[in-house]
């Protein structure tokens, strides 16, 4: 063991990296700790404007960061990002598919039954989070393999493991993320070099501006049903933060885990452990 060495892994200084969806709720807080820890953070997403409370941390550095317009299910706005990123970065060294999310209309109640779906919903959802993470890394892994060299993370869910009630499109493409995430990091390490690894967290449940009112009332800030059962379920008793996924996520991208790839490691507070007995 190189103590030097090992102390120096999560110092990102000189590394590129890509994310998408990076003005959101996941993706800003990854943003923030890698320009925190001194790396290049090219934020891509179709809404360039970072919030204040994204933009300030980001400004102290000591890291560098880009926003770049990028839509994940448009290659050539994804070739014109990646044409941007290196001109100002040079080669990218890590990509976050952190692009994602579900669709109102593709999540049954008391309105809308699981027949009565619709088909533009549906294809939403999957585009989004399947497409949304296959054309990302299409683009920029093209890239890593000029080098030999990278690594690939993919947010997968919870709901791929324990898929929730009314949500089917997004746990059966959360699944699908999964997958994808150990047939590419075969595809990776056979076909081009064992040094590009493909790697997923699957968080659980977090409270972020798609799902706060379905977790918590509106009205008085207290816990829905819904958000009661899925707290009765998570050992540790709460819902995550944000910073929760940063050490998983840092530990992943880092040659902390040189010897790691194909797996989706859940950061849920135990909720996959419990069997609710």
């Amino acid at each position: 063991m190189n103590l030097q060495e090992l102390t120096q892994w999560y110092d990102f200084s000189g590394k590129t990296v890509v994310i998408t969806g990076g003005t959101g709720v996941l993706g800003g807080e990854m943003a923030c700790a890698l320009v925190g820890c001194g790396a290049n953070v090219a934020v891509l997403d179709r809404n360039p404007n970072l919030s204040d409370a994204l933009k300030e941390p980001m400004d102290a550095g000591p890291g560098k960061y880009v926003v770049v317009y990028g839509d994940v299910l448009d290659r050539d706005s994804l070739e014109a990002a990646a044409a941007i990123i290196q001109k100002h970065f040079g080669a990218v060294d890590m990509l976050i598919n952190a692009a994602g999310g579900n669709h109102p209309g593709a999540t049954t109640g008391p309105d809308q039954s699981f027949f009565d779906l619709p088909r533009d919903a549906l294809g939403f959802v999957f585009d989004l989070n399947i497409v949304g993470t296959i054309l990302p890394s299409q683009t920029f892994g093209r890239v890593m393999v000029d080098r030999n060299q990278g690594v690939i993370l993919n947010i997968s869910s919870m709901n791929a493991f324990r898929p929730l009630t009314r949500i089917p499109a997004y746990s059966a493409a959360k699944a699908g993320v999964s997958n994808f995430t150990q047939w590419l990091a075969v595809h990776m390490a056979q076909e081009y070099s064992p040094n590009i690894r493909v790697n997923a967290i699957a968080p659980g449940f977090f409270i972020t501006p798609q799902n706060r009112f379905l977790l918590t009332d509106e009205k008085t800030g207290g816990l829905t049903q819904r958000g009661r059962q899925i707290v009765d379920h998570t050992p540790m008793g709460r819902f995550g933060n944000a910073d929760d996924l940063l050490g998983t996520v840092l530990w992943l991208l880092s040659p902390a885990s040189a010897f790691v790839t194909g797996v989706v490691v859940p950061i849920d507070g135990g909720f996959s452990a419990y069997s609710g007995v």
